[in-house]
């Protein structure tokens, strides 16, 4: 049993909002803001390298951290500045070619797809997309039949940023497994509120952020690669982080997942993010994942009662984004009436994810309320008040 008031205490902004916004950035418990201004401090007062050799201990931490978070070596996880940044470290590293092609599904992130059209643009790539089955989900039954010769890739989002749909990523990876394909999954809204386990998915690419429901800092991003692929890949950039130079005219790169990583980075980001895996850890992701579904499930219960309201979330199975519109009123001006209660929501817009969103009709965009852990059955009640008085 989870103990929110203890939870809650950890986290002193809840006594003064309502924060349904934690699919955009979750609020940071106190653990995390010490280890973020400790070090911080420790920089003030010895100097950033000094303060580097000071902190090993908690730097090497971020890296067992996730290997215990995502049931992986920790030679197979890197710290980079931001999800997106990893997925793209990744994904421009696979060695595509001409003529090859990629699956993917109509919920991918717009980054993602922008990253497609480029490389279809300048490698002469294509894209191919998996139809949703009827509750809006990649239809699983329907990859086999569209893997040719030259797919190589299937790239899909796990939880997409405007919705609450989780895409069924085990049943996905199983099809990549068994047709020998490259699995890339962008894990960046649900690692932290979903028991995320790369061995059971079966991914070879997994990128998040720390910001969302991991309750990291800012700044801060990750990326897991399957480590036999990780040490045949060929990276994008490249620094005396990633590599050594061997010789005038040759380079070694590090091994495992290192070659993605950049030698300056945000010191206290990697510590304070550590710190966070660590906290979401010793309360359990299962737990999480249970009490973030039943806060959810809450919230769309609440919003169907209210007339005018349509609940937008697809999927049989959902997270704890919730999304909705409301008759006559337009996504951006519920946003603002609901921040001057003092409860922060955010619009996922249609160029997020035109290829779900305009077929839907939903060219306004939407309205997201992304609950966590730490909020409240009252909350959820003085939410939908709100909501229902606009």
């Amino acid at each position: 049993m989870m103990d929110i008031t203890a939870l809650r205490g950890d986290t002193p902004a809840c006594a003064n909002m309502v924060h349904f916004n934690n699919a955009g950035a979750a609020l940071m418990p106190q653990p995390v803001v010490d280890a973020l201004t400790g070090h911080l401090a420790l920089e003030a007062e010895l100097g950033g390298y000094e303060a580097e050799a000071a902190a090993a201990d908690g730097l090497a931490a971020f890296y067992s951290e996730f290997a215990a978070l995502l049931n992986a070596d920790p030679s197979e996880i890197a710290y980079i500045e931001n999800a997106t940044r990893a997925w793209d470290m990744a994904f421009y590293g696979l060695p595509l070619k001409e003529g090859d092609r990629i699956l993917t599904h109509a919920s991918e992130y717009v980054s993602n797809y922008l990253a497609f059209l480029q490389l279809a643009q300048r490698r002469g790539i294509e894209i191919d997309l998996v139809p949703s089955d009827a509750s809006g989900q990649i239809d699983v039954e329907a990859i086999p039949a569209l893997i040719t010769p030259r797919t190589r890739v299937i790239a899909i989002t796990h939880v997409p940023t405007q919705g609450g749909l989780v895409n069924p990523a085990h049943e996905v990876g199983r099809i990549a497994r068994e047709h020998g394909l490259l699995y890339v999954l962008d894990a960046c809204q649900s690692v932290g509120q979903i028991d995320v386990d790369v061995q059971r998915i079966g991914c070879d690419v997994l990128s998040g952020t720390g910001r969302k429901y991991l309750r990291g800092p800012r700044g801060t991003g990750f990326l897991y690669m399957r480590r036999a692929l990780a040490d045949q890949t060929d990276p994008p950039f490249i620094d005396l982080r990633a590599a050594t130079w061997t010789g005038p005219n040759s380079y070694e790169w590090a091994p495992g997942a290192k070659r993605f990583e950049n030698w300056e980075r945000y010191m206290a980001g990697q510590i304070g993010l550590g710190v966070a895996v660590g906290y979401a850890r010793a309360i359990g992701l299962p737990a999480i994942e249970a009490r973030v579904v039943e806060i959810s499930n809450q919230l769309r219960a609440a919003l169907t009662d209210i007339p005018g309201i349509d609940v937008q979330d697809l999927g049989t199975r959902k997270s704890g984004i919730v999304t909705f519109t409301k008759d006559g009123v337009a996504p951006q001006d519920i946003f603002k009436a609901l921040k001057a209660q003092k409860m922060n929501v955010s619009v996922a817009l249609t160029t997020s994810a035109r290829l779900d969103m305009v077929p839907r009709g939903l060219t306004e965009g939407l309205t997201r309320a992304s609950v966590h852990y730490y909020n409240t059955e009252d909350e959820v009640s003085r939410f939908a008040a709100a909501v229902g008085a606009l």
